[in-house]
Formats: structure tokens, C-alpha cells, sequence
């Protein structure tokens, strides 16, 4: 059938059962008043998704404070604990291409360092030992940083923000209506986790986007300084994904987070 000619039709043949559904609950979770605007959703099945069909627009500065506002109203509306996935889904989420969807694990935790220990970190070394990217001291630096995670190092009293979970600038459309979300990983997390995936491959005006957001949400003391922590899982998903340079990415996120950890044990004179 064809499709009209303002509907964008996502679609594969065989794609993991529940794909597409927890992909609308998750636009769904994340179009709250005054937030950051969302693709809207026509229809879903098991095979597809139809969502209105955007037309892009040059980003300009003024748009990206707007979006940066506008991100910081969309993550503190919240979300029941770290982990949780969006409302109208129960189970696991999926991170990665449309072609080879990886399963994100969800979670209940009252701490962002036990759920990004237990949900991220430790099931990125399994996946990585076996897809033959990351070797035993790989594994080895992963597992301590997991333990550092849960003794809460990095944890803060920051409740959990209602994150989109994927959002590299890919993930966001300029539009006549906004910058727009599309392709959510959906879930309760910490808000500098979004900050930092828009960093990851450069998002367009980032200053304006993160001068934006400070103007609604002032982000923690230090925020700067966690930005490759919180860099860690994305880029493992991608060396698990497509090997390559994304592994001494990897390696280097973690060596750096961990000596972050060693130099904070230090006691001063």
C-alpha cells in the first residue's frame, strides 16, 4: 500500500517482538506540555511504525535554546526510578540500528550508579566478551567501574529525569515546529546522560542547547567532568555494533573514569 505523503512509515520484516510498540510508548511518554516536541505517531504494528513525516529546516542558534529549554521541561517531568521504562511498556527496551536492535535492559533502582552498573555497564562486558570486541581486561576495567558506579560515587539527589536514551543529533529533526525527537531508547535516567550522547557526534549549536537548558534546569557542579561517564554505554553499544575505533574509544572513557575514581580516593595533605 502506499503510504501518504505526510506519513514516514519505519519498517522491518522480523524485527524484535515488541520493537516498534515500545518505541511509540516511548514518544509517547516523552511528549509532555511545554517539553521538547515529538514525533507524533500514526499507527504502529508489528512490523512498523507510521509517524507524521517531518520537513527538516536549517537549526539556527535561537532554535537550539529553545530545544534546550525545552529538553530540561521534557526530563523534569520524571520517571518512577532509574531504569524504568516508559509508561505503556513493561520488560526491556532496545538500543542500536534499526537493522540489529540490541536489548537495553530495564530496571527498578533508587540510585543512578546501581542501575547504570547493573543495566549498562555489566551487560555491555557480556555482550562485548562475546561479540569478540573486548577482551579480558576489557571485561576486567568494565567490572570495576560497575563496582564504583554502585557504591555511589557519582550518585547525587537529582530524582529520575525522563530521558530519551539515544539522543545523539541524529535523534533530534529541525522542524518548523522545533527541534524533534525521533527514535527514543526511552527510560528513567540521569538528565546528563542525554547532554552527553548530543555530544557524542556533535549536535548542531550544543552551546545554545546546553545555555538553553541551564536556564530552566541548572545543571550540578562538575557536570563537565562526567560527560565521558555518561559517554561510556553509547559508545560500548557502537564497539559492540561495529567494532572498529569505537573500542579504543571505549577503553580510553573507561581508563579515564576510573582514574577520575582513583584520584577522588586520595586522601589530601
Amino acid at each position: 500500500m502506499t503510504q501518504p505523503a505526510d506519513t514516514f512509515r519505519k519498517q522491518r520484516a522480523g524485527a524484535p517482538a515488541g520493537f516498534f510498540a515500545c518505541e511509540a510508548a516511548g514518544l509517547a511518554w516523552l511528549d509532555v506540555p511545554g517539553g521538547a516536541p515529538v514525533v507524533r505517531v500514526r499507527s504502529v504494528g508489528a512490523d512498523h511504525l507510521d509517524l507524521d513525516r517531518l520537513t527538516e529546516v536549517a537549526p539556527t542558534r535561537e532554535a537550539a535554546r529553545t530545544f534546550g529549554r525545552r529538553l530540561a521541561v521534557t526530563h523534569d517531568a520524571g520517571a518512577p526510578a532509574f531504569g524504568s521504562p516508559p509508561a505503556g511498556w513493561s520488560g526491556d527496551g532496545f538500543f542500536g540500528p534499526l537493522d540489529r536492535p540490541l536489548p537495553m535492559p530495564a530496571g527498578e533502582h533508587a540510585t543512578w550508579g546501581a542501575f547504570v552498573a547493573d543495566c549498562r555497564v555489566e551487560p555491555l562486558a557480556r555482550d562485548g566478551a562475546r561479540a569478540g570486541v573486548l577482551d579480558g581486561s576489557d571485561v576486567d576495567r568494565l567490572r570495576r567501574l560497575a563496582d564504583v558506579l554502585r557504591s555511589g560515587a557519582w550518585d547525587d539527589d537529582d530524582p529520575p529525569a525522563r530521558v530519551h536514551g539515544d539522543l545523539w543529533s541524529g535523534n533530534v529533526l529541525w522542524s518548523a515546529a522545533g527541534a524533534t525527537l525521533i527514535d527514543p531508547a526511552a527510560h528513567g535516567g540521569h538528565r546528563e546522560s542525554d547532554l552527553a550522547m548530543l555530544a557524542l557526534f556533535g549536535a548542531p549549536h550544543l552551546d545554545e542547547v546546553l545555555s538553553g537548558y541551564q536556564e530552566v534546569h541548572p545543571l550540578r557542579r562538575g557536570w563537565q567532568h562526567r560527560v565521558g561517564l555518561h559517554q561510556v554505554y553509547p559508545v560500548g553499544m557502537h564497539a559492540v555494533l561495529f567494532g572498529g575505533g569505537y573500542v579504543g574509544q571505549l577503553r580510553d572513557l573507561v581508563e579515564r573514569a576510573l582514574r577520575r575514581a582513583r584520584s577522588a580516593d586520595r586522601p589530601t595533605t
